[in-house]
């Protein structure tokens, strides 16, 4: 596992002059501008919080310190879930986040971050890009006063870690469960007790049986928080995040204040790290599940055919509900459940086929 140090980054963004003074948030001296970027994530945490480093780093270096950016982890400015607050109203310039926390403001955002049984992070990242989501994304925000990127990516998640064996669906009733989004609101139909917490506040949660079990990202993020000194039971697959994305929100004021290259340097650098986080999970992964089973004797387990085919019906239900309300969330899932169908046919040709030609029994290499 490595561990980025905290970076002080900038990022430079063209600014309009004019504008500038009429903006509350950044501080501006001698023509640089200083911005402040909340996360959800702990300090440093790697994958998550490390690739907001990465991202004021980079956009530094390419704007050789134009604009001066500070990270701040989850709690040190604002609280995790206020991180969309603080940009919206100005307080923050920034943030790195997940947007299914966002639900609250409209259910709509479900669909930038992950659905239950929805797109996978290649399939995701098609929708938004060239899918028109990215349109409908930026609508949505903008009644926020947001301007939204993808950047960054966890790929397919883990079913989670739980004290003792779910074998039957009758095991998840009354258990007490931390996991967001519309996933929560699936194991709350199921009979779980689900609840969302914040990253650092789930081992402590954990480890004093305030929950019973909970899902986090995949093993090298969940080898890092050291679920297994309490749970030791981790379950797969993770049907709630089929490919979690990861975003940049900028203040929308701000970002209308920036010049077009500028702009079109925010956008670069976010697509940019949006795969190399995606690559470094898939990179760290394998390894880190390995150390979990061999050094800490964690047991693997495959959620049986029942339990998921029944996780599936009340998923479907969730989503289509998520759908419903006001005429961005219609387009958002009519948009989204189109280019989903396009997906899976395309996958049952491609990677799907692949993978299971792949798994045949037969003789490759020395």
């Amino acid at each position: 596992m490595q561990r980025r140090r905290f970076l002080k980054g900038a990022v430079a963004v063209g600014v309009v002059g004019a504008a500038a003074g009429t903006l509350a948030a950044p501080a501006i001296a001698q023509g640089k501008r200083e911005l402040k970027m909340v996360t959800t994530w702990p300090k440093n945490f790697p994958g998550l919080g490390t690739t907001a480093n990465r991202l004021a780093k980079t956009i530094t270096d390419l704007s050789e310190g134009a604009l001066t950016v500070k990270v701040f982890a989850a709690g040190e400015l604002v609280p995790a879930f206020e991180s969309f607050d603080a940009v919206s109203s100005g307080t923050a310039d920034m943030y790195h986040a997940a947007e299914y926390y966002w639900q609250g403001k409209s259910k709509a955002f479900n669909f930038f971050t992950a659905v239950p049984f929805g797109m996978t992070a290649a399939e995701l990242d098609a929708w938004i890009h060239h899918g028109g989501a990215q349109k409908l994304w930026d609508d949505l925000s903008a009644g926020f006063n947001i301007k939204p990127f993808v950047a960054g990516n966890t790929g397919v998640q883990m079913g989670g870690w739980f004290r003792k064996e779910v074998n039957t669906l009758e095991d998840w009733k009354g258990l007490k469960f931390r996991m967001p989004g519309l996933g929560g609101e699936v194991l709350r139909r199921l009979g779980a007790a689900a609840v969302n917490l914040p990253g650092g506040e789930i081992f402590p949660a954990l480890q004093s049986g305030a929950i019973d079990g909970t899902e986090w990202v995949g093993p090298w993020n969940d080898l890092a928080f050291g679920f297994y000194k309490v749970a030791k039971f981790y379950y797969y697959p993770g049907f709630h995040e089929p490919g979690s994305a990861l975003s940049l929100g900028i203040n929308k004021k701000l970002w209308d204040s920036l010049s077009p290259s500028h702009k079109r340097m925010l956008e670069t650098v976010a697509a940019a790290d949006n795969n190399l986080t995606l690559a470094e999970f898939n990179a760290r992964n394998n390894d880190a599940l390995e150390t979990l089973k061999k050094k800490h004797n964690v047991q693997l387990r495959k959620f049986s055919d029942t339990i998921i085919k029944a996780i599936g019906e009340i998923s479907g239900q969730v989503v289509a509900e998520a759908g419903k309300g006001d005429a961005i969330t219609e387009k958002v899932y009519a948009s989204f459940m189109d280019f989903r169908r396009k997906a899976i046919a395309w996958s049952h040709l491609a990677e799907q086929a692949y993978g299971n030609a792949r798994s045949l029994p037969f003789r490759y290499g020395g």
